[in-house]
């Protein structure tokens, strides 16, 4: 479980909430409270006390690099535990962000150094829960929705909080 000053750059995605929601509905604790149904671009991102001007700046320049993009989601992966679904148009954006901050392991390297993006449906899952919410998942996919700002989220004792967002394609400043 991460611990507050965890901070972690993401893109939410509004209209993919109800992929989060079949999952609650199933189970309660297989979604992660706090964070709207998003994909991580930078997981664990530099800790909130170490956060710099140049990160804030690096990631509004980064964001204003990639313009917003319509996005359809359609494939479900799973793995022990698992449920998700990729996002593979959002795949450059983490790489950029990966490239810029080489030092930073995504998922501190759980999934290796590039670990597909996705959205997190389920986690924790037993093997029939995770084949409940596969099930589940696939009546509502295809699923089209808009990737449109970058996030820069902090967890507090309250819970994820955004520190700021900066929109894709619109560059920082005059």
């Amino acid at each position: 479980m991460p611990e507050p000053g965890t901070t972690a750059v993401v893109i939410v995605l509004p209209d993919a909430a109800p992929l989060l929601d079949a999952a609650w509905r199933i189970d309660p604790a297989l979604v992660r409270p706090g964070l709207p149904a998003h994909v991580s671009l930078l997981y664990p991102f530099v800790p909130q006390s170490a956060l710099t001007g140049e990160d804030e700046t690096g990631v509004r320049s980064l964001a204003a690099g990639f313009p917003a993009a319509d996005l359809v989601l359609e494939e479900v992966v799973t793995a022990p535990g698992f449920v998700a679904v990729s996002v593979p148009g959002l795949q450059p954006i983490a790489d950029a962000f990966h490239a810029r901050w080489p030092g930073l392991r995504p998922y501190g390297g759980r999934f290796g150094a590039r670990p597909a993006s996705h959205v997190t449906v389920a986690m924790g899952a037993e093997n029939a829960a995770a084949a409940r919410v596969r099930d589940a998942l696939g009546s509502l996919l295809p699923l089209h929705t808009r990737a449109a700002a970058v996030e820069l989220v902090v967890l507090t004792e309250e819970g994820w909080q955004s520190r700021f967002t900066a929109p894709l394609g619109v560059p920082d400043g005059p």
